[in-house]
């Protein structure tokens, strides 16, 4: 049984569908020394059978050893159309490959598989956080539509709090 929040949700996804940046919302964590770290990132969907929304991310990237350290988060969600703010808060679940959890391994097996190769091919450029003078990197970069995730692929899951 979904939350009540969700259908509203939902309902803006759809109502805001035609802008390409209905799926982008701001997720903020605790970083180093404690300091808050906030970063754009896009919604992939709910996790099957529950609300915890799902982000594909980069290993790579400083957020997901901020993440493993202080696992709490909050997203803050704006549909520019229907003037609507999302604010979600939750507990984050960070699914990379050494993941001892064969349940979790086939979650972000699935989300993998469920991204378009483009967004799969993120993962194989440049640690993020290292400034790029152009696309040059892209070009040679090629990946085999069939095969699984790669080492920099990562899943994490917003949990949202109750009540």
């Amino acid at each position: 049984l979904s939350s009540p929040w969700r259908a509203l949700l939902q309902r803006a996804l759809d109502a805001n569908a035609h802008l390409k940046h209905s799926t982008f919302f701001q997720l903020a964590t605790v970083g180093g020394g404690g300091r808050p770290a906030n970063r754009t990132v896009v919604f992939r969907g709910f996790q099957e059978h529950s609300d915890k929304i799902q982000i594909n991310t980069d290993a790579r990237s400083n957020k997901i050893g901020e993440i493993k350290e202080w696992p709490l988060g909050e997203i803050c969600w704006y549909f520019t159309d229907s003037w609507e703010q999302f604010r979600i808060s939750g507990i984050i679940d960070v699914m990379d490959g050494s993941s001892p959890d064969p349940a979790k391994l086939q979650q972000r097996e699935r989300a993998w598989f469920a991204s378009s190769v483009k967004s799969r091919l993120q993962c194989l450029g440049p640690s993020p956080g290292v400034p790029v003078a152009n696309d040059d990197h892209v070009k040679d970069v090629h990946i085999d539509p069939s095969a699984g995730p790669v080492d920099a692929y990562c899943l994490l899951t917003l949990d949202p709090e109750k009540g």
